[in-house]
């Protein structure tokens, strides 16, 4: 009868999705995944080695047992002898078992060893993608690429290459051998096969049809769990009152997969039994044709017992064997989809003959600058997004001949309506995107043919939404800068002005700030992003509407920190509120791309253009107030 192993096997198979089969796979792949399987080609041949040993030990097992039978039922030779050849049985096992072992570890040596490598290689690849790349992609897809495919790839190495060579060297043996014992039981045996294979195929149909719904439910179920479950999702659906809703949403999903469960489990148990079932009428046909043979005198009684035996390794191939395009195509497309990532080439690359930034020269030159947003298939891939829509701005300029300076120590404001193009200039003064015409120039160096480490050195960023990893304070201020001493943190914290909060705080600098951040309210979280900056003590900074979404007070605070994080370094302010750059030593007025007005603020309202109108907006209302408040 068939192992359980090699019935488990099969049935992974038959319930593997067979549309990978009709997929087209790129030429190269099996050459590049060889290229992979290189640095383990050690392992790969010990690994092979003793599956083949293996497959011969199970072959040989049985002729053995054949011939302990015919010499008791002969009476020929002693008794010695059946001991002698029990013993080789018995020690045939235990070299078995030690195979099995010494095989395993080969297995995980490999499969492990792939998985690492792919998922590292995968890993750095995507960090060194463009910003635009993670503005399109799903993030659960992409996990799913260093996790499900990397996995499903190296299953090609150790499950379906193993199982290929074992299987045919394991039919071809068992064939031969059981020819040559009876050619007559051995043709019965294999007629008897399409009463298994072609009930087990309907089933496996079914199967993958269960399979591939289940696995839907389970990423519905994990996507809802992964946005629900995070602080701005818990939240909203907090504030709007649907917990009920919510759970009664997943509860059906739930349901489903419990339903699909215990319905696989069913077709599960029919394809063993019905495996059961054949090995042991095929048995039965062997002990009762071989027996009828046996008392004619073609057939011994040991080659009926190693007949009975050989069978359980028949039908176990034969099935793995027919589903062996669906195994080896799921491991192709597995790597398929790991290479497809991989080959998606940076839009930011570090050019060959990069310059550092020079450490005495902190300006900022836009030489006509024109910027237009890259499509998605620049990016990004289609199978990375959950919902493919064409880029509103792709193929189309958003930034015209931008040009100006910002000298070494100069805080130049940067304002307009939203979506003028204010914060894609910011981005490309830190090169999150490269422009496509004129020049950003970062202390005389052209951002392109700056090195990547100096730039970043450079520069320092405070966003509206700084972001915070779930870590500790000291952690978080540490990502600008790892050997940051205590006192360099504290030091930086004074200067944001959140010190005393952090030493009022009972674990100080080791509390956890949570997921985002969100433990702390909006103006901390500004002023830790700032000490974060401080303690990078870059030449540049950029602040992109860093008190945007503050209250008064919160912004107060912010605004004095900001003081302290821009004294003596050349600073591009993106400003909604204009009251916080009136200060600046060059306002810059953007609209639809362009620069439309330039110069300080009293400059700018003398002109009484775009700025002048923007800054009666948000002030009129005051100023009549405050005119109101006198006359009474």
């Amino acid at each position: 009868m068939s192992s359980p192993m090699t019935s488990m096997a099969a049935m992974r198979s038959f319930s593997r999705d067979s549309s990978v089969t009709s997929r087209q796979i790129p030429k190269g792949t099996v050459r590049r995944i060889l290229g992979i399987a290189q640095p383990y080609r050690r392992e790969l041949i010990g690994f092979l080695s003793l599956v083949v040993f293996s497959s011969l030990i199970g072959v040989i097992t049985p002729l053995l047992a054949g011939d302990i039978v015919n010499r008791i039922a002969r009476l020929s030779g002693t008794a010695g002898d059946v001991v002698k050849i029990a013993l080789v049985i018995a020690g045939l096992a235990v070299l078995d078992a030690a195979s099995s072992l010494v095989q395993r570890w080969y297995s995980a040596r490999i499969g492990e060893g792939v998985i690492f490598d792919l998922r590292t290689r995968v890993f750095e690849h995507v960090q060194r993608m463009p910003v635009a790349f993670f503005t399109r992609t799903q993030t659960g897809a992409l996990v799913s690429r260093l996790n499900n495919d990397v996995v499903g790839a190296q299953r090609a190495f150790t499950s379906t290459l193993s199982g290929v060579v074992s299987n045919v060297i394991a039919l071809v043996l068992t064939a031969g051998v059981m020819f040559s014992l009876s050619w007559q039981i051995t043709l019965l045996s294999i007629v008897m096969v399409p009463l298994f294979v072609l009930p087990a195929q309907r089933i496996g149909k079914r199967l993958q049809e269960i399979t591939r719904e289940s696995y839907g439910l389970n990423a519905s179920m994990n996507a809802t769990m992964t946005e629900r479950f995070n602080v701005a999702g818990a939240l909203l659906v907090k504030l709007f009152g649907r917990p009920e809703a919510e759970a009664d949403s997943f509860r059906g999903r739930a349901a489903r997969v419990r339903d699909i469960g215990v319905l696989s489990a069913m077709y599960g148990r029919v394809f063993f039994t019905s495996l059961t079932l054949v090995a042991a009428l095929a048995t039965a046909l062997v002990y009762g044709l071989g027996g009828w043979l046996s008392f004619t005198g073609s057939l011994s009684a040991g080659d009926v017992v190693a007949l009975a035996l050989l069978l359980s390794r028949l039908y176990g191939p034969l099935t793995a064997l027919a589903n062996v395009r669906v195994d080896v195509m799921s491991a192709l497309v597995s790597f398929d989809r790991v290479f497809e990532v991989l080959d998606l080439t940076p839009m930011i690359a570090e050019a060959p003959d990069a310059v550092p930034v020079p450490a005495d020269d902190r300006s900022i030159e836009f030489d006509a600058v024109s910027f237009r947003y890259p499509s998605p298939a620049e990016v990004s891939l289609a199978s990375l997004e959950d919902v493919a829509v064409p880029e509103q701005h792709a193929g189309t300029d958003v930034l015209h001949e931008v040009s100006f300076r910002a000298e070494p120590g100069q805080l130049v404001a940067l304002v307009g309506t939203s979506g003028a193009g204010k914060s894609t200039i910011a981005a490309l003064v830190s090169r999150l995107y490269d422009v496509t015409g004129g020049a950003v120039r970062v202390g005389g160096v052209d951002v392109r043919q700056a090195t990547t480490a100096s730039l970043r050195d450079a520069i320092g960023v405070v966003s509206q939404d700084s972001h915070l990893f779930h870590d500790t304070i000291g952690a978080n201020l540490r990502y600008a800068r790892p050997e940051a001493t205590e006192e360099e943190l504290w030091a930086a914290l004074t200067g944001a002005r959140i010190a005393a909060l952090v030493h009022s705080l009972p674990d100080g600098l080791d509390t956890v700030v949570g997921d985002r951040g969100y433990r702390m309210s909006g103006g901390e979280k500004q002023r830790l992003a700032i000490a974060r900056v401080l303690l990078k003590a870059p030449g540049v900074v950029i602040l992109d509407e860093a008190t945007a979404h503050l209250d008064s007070e919160s912004e107060v605070a912010v605004q004095h920190a900001l003081d302290t994080a821009l004294a003596g370094r050349t600073s591009l302010v993106i400003a909604h509120r204009l009251s916080t750059i009136r200060n600046a030593d060059q306002i810059l007025v953007v609209d639809a791309g362009r620069i439309v007005e330039r110069g300080t603020h009293e400059q700018l309202l003398a002109l009484g253009g775009h700025y002048a109108e923007l800054y009666r907006t948000q002030f009129a209302p005051t100023d009549a107030a405050a005119a109101s408040i006198a006359g009474v």
